[in-house]
């Protein structure tokens, strides 16, 4: 089943979209909003379903679906923590700035909880001061929406918890991380709002590509134009996301609507740090990665972070070549009061 928000006041309007994501039905009649569902997913959840059915069979009423016309499936959520699931990312990232990775990084995730008061639609702009020099950058990562999750919950009993996988675009400003970092309270500024994926869907919509706790498949990222990132998200993985939600958990329980990220999607190659897609490679997520690589073979990065008129495109396709959330397409602009 495949669930996106409309634009539409604050927290949209709730739709079921068609496998093939051409066609849509209104949702309003189940569920006021995607948030009001998932508060109430147990009892609401075997409606959605059986609307989706219809809207497949031709029975529902249907309107024509554009990608243009979402929100992110939360416009705005109760929690949004992002985690570090590749620790390949967090290795090339720290080494970029001068960090070493403490070992405990491998066997306790490193998670942050972002602003989730107003994400991005999956093609608005990510809109920007006139300053370019912050160092804009994208980072493409895959995200769950949990239920509630009680306080203390193991691994094994995460995973019942997760209700919807979505991709995320985590903008992230990497001129002004290592300054909030050194204050020792973490990041703020450096993490603007991200944009998630036209449509968020549930576990078995993935088929055999979800474990239960990680999805196997290419994470496709083209940036201006041209081919970024193909890198696997069930490869290198440290953590997976039953392992991010308990972390997540360990004093507080989880809220409907907590909306999990894995951190970026990164795989090595041959036991080393990875390489472009044009020479054969999975290439990057971000852009941090690549200029990483480029110091560690030329001495120094070359690849700036991204410019104003700068575009990302982030998606994944099914083993059929289908595209299953829609895509993120974002072009980076000056804000203007």
């Amino acid at each position: 089943m495949k669930l996106a928000s409309l634009k539409h006041g604050r927290d949209g309007k709730p739709v079921i979209v068609s496998k093939d994501l051409t066609r849509y039905t209104d949702a309003t009649r189940i569920a006021p909003t995607l948030q009001a569902a998932l508060d109430d997913w147990e009892r609401v959840e075997p409606d959605l379903r059986a609307l989706a059915q219809s809207l497949e069979s031709g029975a529902a009423p249907v309107e024509r679906f554009h990608e243009r016309d979402c929100a992110s499936p939360l416009p705005r959520a109760y929690q949004w923590a992002d985690g570090s699931a590749y620790i390949n990312h967090v290795e090339l990232v720290r080494k970029a700035r001068g960090a070493e990775v403490p070992d405990s990084f491998y066997d306790d995730p490193l998670m942050y909880q972002g602003g989730s008061d107003s994400f991005l639609g999956p093609r608005d702009d990510i809109v920007m001061p006139t300053d370019e020099g912050w160092g804009i950058d994208m980072e493409a990562e895959i995200a769950v929406i949990t239920g509630d999750v009680p306080m203390g919950v193991n691994p094994d009993d995460a995973a019942q918890h997760i209700r919807l996988v979505m991709l995320v675009n985590d903008v992230s400003l990497r001129g002004l991380i290592p300054g909030e970092l050194a204050k020792g309270f973490g990041f703020f500024q450096s993490k603007p709002s991200s944009a998630f994926t036209p449509c968020a869907v549930t576990p078995d919509e993935l088929g055999d590509a979800w474990d239960g706790g990680a999805l196997h498949l290419p994470l496709l990222v083209r940036y201006n134009g041209e081919e970024f990132g193909q890198a696997n998200a069930g490869v290198d993985l440290t953590f997976n996301f039953p392992q991010l939600i308990s972390h997540a958990a360990k004093s507080r329980p989880l809220g409907a609507g907590t909306i999990i990220g894995s951190g970026t999607v990164s795989n090595k190659l041959g036991g080393g740090p990875g390489k472009p897609v044009r020479d054969g490679g999975a290439g990057y997520s971000c852009i941090a990665e690549i200029r990483m690589i480029e110091t560690i073979r030329d001495g120094a990065p070359k690849t700036s972070f991204m410019k104003f008129g700068d575009t990302v495109e982030i998606k994944m396709k099914d083993k059929d070549g289908h595209s299953i959330f829609g895509s993120i397409e974002q072009k980076v602009s000056r804000y203007e009061e």
